[in-house]
């Protein structure tokens, strides 16, 4: 009944948030405490609830029940659908409160409001360099493994950056475009030099 009423008797000590169940207090209780009982046995991740590991799952099995009527894209989960929808919308639910800019998913505002706050939660373990997004982390580690992911498939030259394989590539391009030039060149030169020499004759 106290779905109708409203009433919330169970209230976390923590943090004053209140619950119609006990179970849904000792659950939201993990937050605090960072209980994670149900553990993934493909990957060993472990999660706060039942229902989050299931959803992890469908990672493993590649289990896409979420689609898009728009574009029929797929997706594992409810909520990775309803921040895809926000791309045919355009709706940006998201305001940062310091520049009034818009976003479209929460983690996209939390990651910007580090640019005010100078928060830098991402640190590199061999340098100690700091990072805003764990992708610029990622990114930086290849200065110490050596990793170069990004290969070249004209001449399989290696990047540790994606930019620094496009900046590669206009070599290719450029060379290719010359080529072509100097082709066409080499074929009109001789027909021009035909027609020039049956002028004189």
């Amino acid at each position: 009944m106290r779905i109708h009423t409203g009433e919330k008797p169970h209230k976390c000590n923590v943090c004053m948030s209140q619950f119609a169940q006990k179970a849904y207090l000792r659950i939201h209780m993990r937050i605090h405490t960072g209980e994670k009982p149900y553990k993934c046995d493909v990957c060993m991740s472990l999660f706060t609830t039942k229902g989050s590991l299931k959803e992890h799952m469908k990672i493993h099995t590649g289990e896409k029940p979420h689609k898009c009527g728009v574009c029929m894209s797929e997706f594992t989960q409810k909520e990775h659908l309803r921040n895809h929808m926000r791309k045919h919308t355009g709706e940006k639910p998201y305001k940062c409160d310091i520049c009034m800019s818009k976003f479209a998913e929460k983690g996209h505002l939390r990651k910007h409001m580090r640019k005010h706050t100078g928060e830098k939660p991402y640190k590199c373990g061999v340098c100690m360099s700091e990072f805003t997004i764990n992708g610029n982390l990622r990114r930086h580690m290849r200065i110490h493994t050596g990793e170069k992911p990004h290969k070249c498939g004209v001449c399989l030259s290696e990047f540790s950056r994606k930019e620094h394989l496009r900046d590669h590539m206009r070599i290719h391009t450029e060379k290719k475009s010359y080529d072509l030039i100097y082709n066409n060149l080499t074929n009109i030169i001789p027909v021009c030099l035909e027609f020039s020499n049956e002028g004189n004759t």
